[in-house]
């Protein structure tokens, strides 16, 4: 396994949407914006991509102000779906591979349902995918567990959001290191 770097990850924010998000056991909820939090501004302080689906917004909302604020300080493009798998999302892939990433780390809701549909086709299409475990949520535990178990069948990397962070940063000392390690304690 290679080192993340953050020149060739995209971050990946899936579904952290109001209604669904109201449905989440409350720990998880917060677990997903906390990992979010670090995830998305330390993609921003290290210039790795940001990108956000919203499924059927109409009748799911928005995404959840909390991250939704950050999206827009990353200048995130989102994209709206019906389709459980963001790869099947209008004009998604063509915007991640205008990225140039080789490795996506892939956070939201729900983890047996869009993000593992999600994770599956990004390895399918030669992506390295990470899912850091305190990104994702389901209504229940079970389907929790299940969904990252998925994807690590799939072939994704489970990790945490921190592990993520450190591994762009691999050392200490620089101003990067002091804006992201505020973000974590």
């Amino acid at each position: 396994m290679d080192r993340l770097d953050p020149k060739h990850t995209a971050v990946i924010v899936v579904d952290i949407q109001d209604r669904l998000a109201a449905v989440m056991p409350q720990e998880q909820r917060a677990e997903v914006v906390r990992a979010a939090r670090i995830l998305i501004e330390s993609a921003r302080v290290l210039g790795a991509p940001v990108l956000a689906t919203e499924q059927y917004p109409k009748g799911l909302g928005s995404t959840v102000p909390e991250v939704s604020e950050l999206l827009s300080a990353a200048e995130a493009p989102r994209f709206e779906k019906t389709d459980f798998s963001a790869c099947d999302a209008a004009g998604f892939s063509d915007a991640l591979s205008a990225t140039g990433a080789k490795a996506v780390v892939l956070l939201g809701m729900e983890s047996h349902v869009c993000v593992f549909q999600t994770a599956r086709d990004l390895v399918a299409r030669g992506y390295d995918v990470y899912v850091p475990i305190d990104g994702v949520a389901s209504r229940r535990d079970d389907h929790r567990a299940t969904g990252i178990g998925l994807c690590e069948k799939a072939g994704a990397v489970r990790t945490t959001s921190e592990s993520v962070a450190f591994d762009w940063l691999a050392r200490a000392g620089s101003d990067a290191f002091k804006q992201i390690s505020k973000l974590i304690r």
